[in-house]
C-alpha cells in the first residue's frame, strides 16, 4: 500500500529500476510511492551503484528490531539527500545519470578536484563510465582537466569559472544552430513559409543567445 513499509518485492522492483537508469520518481511512479521514500531508501542503503534489495530489506529489518537510525550514506555515494536531489534534477535535463553523479561528486567535494581513479572508486563505477562522464563534462565546460603536479595522471575540477564556461559553450551551440537555420531559410526563400517560419526563429534565438552572453559577461565579477 502506498505509505506503508517497502516490501522485499517493492525493494527488487526498486533495484530493476536502477538497473533501467530510471530516476528515483520513475521508480516511484511503478511503485505508487512518493519520490521521497525512494530516495530515502537507495541513499541509506549503499545508494544508486551499490543498491541490494537482499541486503537493504535485511538490513532494514534489523533497525526495526534494534530502534536504531540509519546508518551514514557509504564513503562513494555523494552528497546524500541534498546531493540525491541535484542528480535527480540534472537527470531530468537529460544529463546521463553517471555523468550527473559524477559532476556532483565534484561539485560536493571540499576543494573540487578530483582525480579518476578517486571519482572511480567512490562511485563504485568503472574507468570506462568515468572517462566518458569526465570527456562529456569537459567538452561542456562543467569541468576543467589539469595535470597533477610531478605526475601523469590528470585530476578533474570543477570551479566557480565553471559556471561562465557552460553558459558560453551552450549559448555557442545553440547560436550555430540558430544560424544554420537562417541560412536554411535562405535556401527555401525568405518569401516562403519555410524560409519566414525558420528565418523568424533563427533571428529569434540569435537575439536571446547575444543578450545571454552580455548578461554573462556583466555579472562574471560575481564568480571572482
Amino acid at each position: 500500500m502506498p505509505g506503508g513499509r517497502l516490501s522485499q518485492q517493492d525493494r527488487q522492483r526498486i533495484a530493476a529500476g536502477l538497473t533501467e537508469g530510471l530516476s528515483y520518481a520513475e521508480i516511484a511512479r511503478r511503485l505508487d510511492r512518493p519520490t521521497s521514500t525512494i530516495s530515502r531508501e537507495v541513499g541509506r542503503n549503499g545508494g544508486p551503484g551499490g543498491y541490494r534489495p537482499e541486503q537493504a530489506h535485511r538490513a532494514t529489518a534489523r533497525r526495526a528490531r534494534r530502534g536504531t537510525p540509519a546508518p551514514p550514506r557509504a564513503a562513494g555515494a555523494p552528497g546524500g539527500t541534498a546531493g540525491d536531489e541535484i542528480i535527480e534534477l540534472a537527470v531530468r535535463t537529460g544529463l546521463p545519470r553517471i555523468t550527473a553523479r559524477v559532476h556532483v561528486d565534484l561539485l560536493l567535494s571540499e576543494d573540487g578536484r578530483r582525480t579518476a581513479a578517486e571519482l572511480t572508486r567512490r562511485l563504485e563505477v568503472s574507468p570506462a563510465s568515468v572517462s566518458v562522464a569526465v570527456n562529456y563534462l569537459v567538452e561542456q565546460g562543467y569541468v576543467r582537466r589539469e595535470r597533477a603536479p610531478g605526475r601523469r595522471r590528470d585530476v578533474y575540477v570543477v570551479d566557480d569559472e565553471a559556471w561562465y564556461h557552460t553558459i558560453a559553450i551552450s549559448s555557442r551551440q545553440t547560436l550555430e544552430a540558430a544560424r544554420a537555420a537562417m541560412t536554411t531559410a535562405e535556401t527555401f526563400g525568405p518569401d516562403s513559409p519555410v524560409g519566414q517560419r525558420l528565418s523568424r526563429g533563427g533571428t529569434y534565438v540569435e537575439r536571446v543567445i547575444a543578450d545571454m552572453m552580455e548578461s554573462a559577461e556583466r555579472w562574471r565579477t560575481l564568480l571572482t
